[in-house]
């Protein structure tokens, strides 16, 4: 065993629903744009284009509906409801047939994102790291095993302080999970532990210190935090 030079961070987990056991995170990956009408409200032709990707840290994932610290040098944080896909099983050029079987489960969960900072990553061509990729910038709710959920359609909905803002349904995917799963695998080798945020439907907006965020997933469950 190597000797290190200081303790290394501890690791990044979910909770998974009606168990002691904990999903390890590797990685996240975030799909950009993936309901057509939230391309729209950000000025984006919503047809099929091959889905993109950027990246968050795995330990920017909040639990336990824990609060969320407003970040630094933003005046500007909007909420992204999203579904979260569960790699349980890697692999390279997986074939959308054979996608679901290496999803260990989903969760509900927020890509919080600093929009002026990445609007003005967009205007310039620079990296959206700063705007998507900070500290607690992704809340999530317990993992669910992922037998018997029908990921292909469900409500999914978010409130701000009890008035919904974001309500959509998983069937208004652009790329299907299936369809992002086997895309992805053919950029990067999926492994165990990988996380895929699969896209926020319409109704983004800014949220302030004090707001209270609860999102559901039908069939999958919850994620609440509080912005502080």
């Amino acid at each position: 065993m190597p000797e290190y030079v200081f303790p290394p961070p501890p690791q990044p987990f979910l909770p998974i629903r009606g168990s002691s056991a904990v999903f390890p995170i590797r990685r996240i990956f975030c799909v950009g744009r993936n309901y057509a009408e939230h391309a729209i409200e950000m000025g984006s032709d919503p047809t099929r284009e091959p889905p993109f990707y950027f990246t968050k840290p795995a330990d920017a994932v909040v639990i336990g509906g824990a609060d969320t610290p407003y970040p630094t040098r933003t005046r500007d944080l909007h909420h992204e409801m999203e579904l979260v896909v569960a790699i349980g099983r890697g692999g390279s050029h997986i074939p959308v047939g054979e996608a679901l079987s290496h999803v260990f489960g989903y969760c509900a969960g927020l890509d919080l994102t600093r929009r002026d900072l990445q609007n003005e990553a967009k205007k310039t061509g620079r990296p959206w790291d700063m705007g998507k990729a900070f500290d607690h910038s992704a809340p999530m709710g317990d993992l669910v095993p992922a037998a018997g959920i029908d990921c292909s359609r469900g409500r999914i909905e978010l409130r701000v302080n009890g008035e919904l803002r974001q309500a959509s349904d998983l069937s208004k995917l652009i790329w299907s999970v299936p369809e992002v799963i086997a895309n992805l695998s053919e950029l990067v080798a999926l492994a165990p532990g990988d996380l895929i945020m699969t896209g926020t439907p319409e109704g983004v907006a800014a949220v302030v210190r004090g707001d209270l965020l609860e999102g559901f997933i039908e069939g999958v469950g919850e994620v609440r935090t509080r912005i502080v």
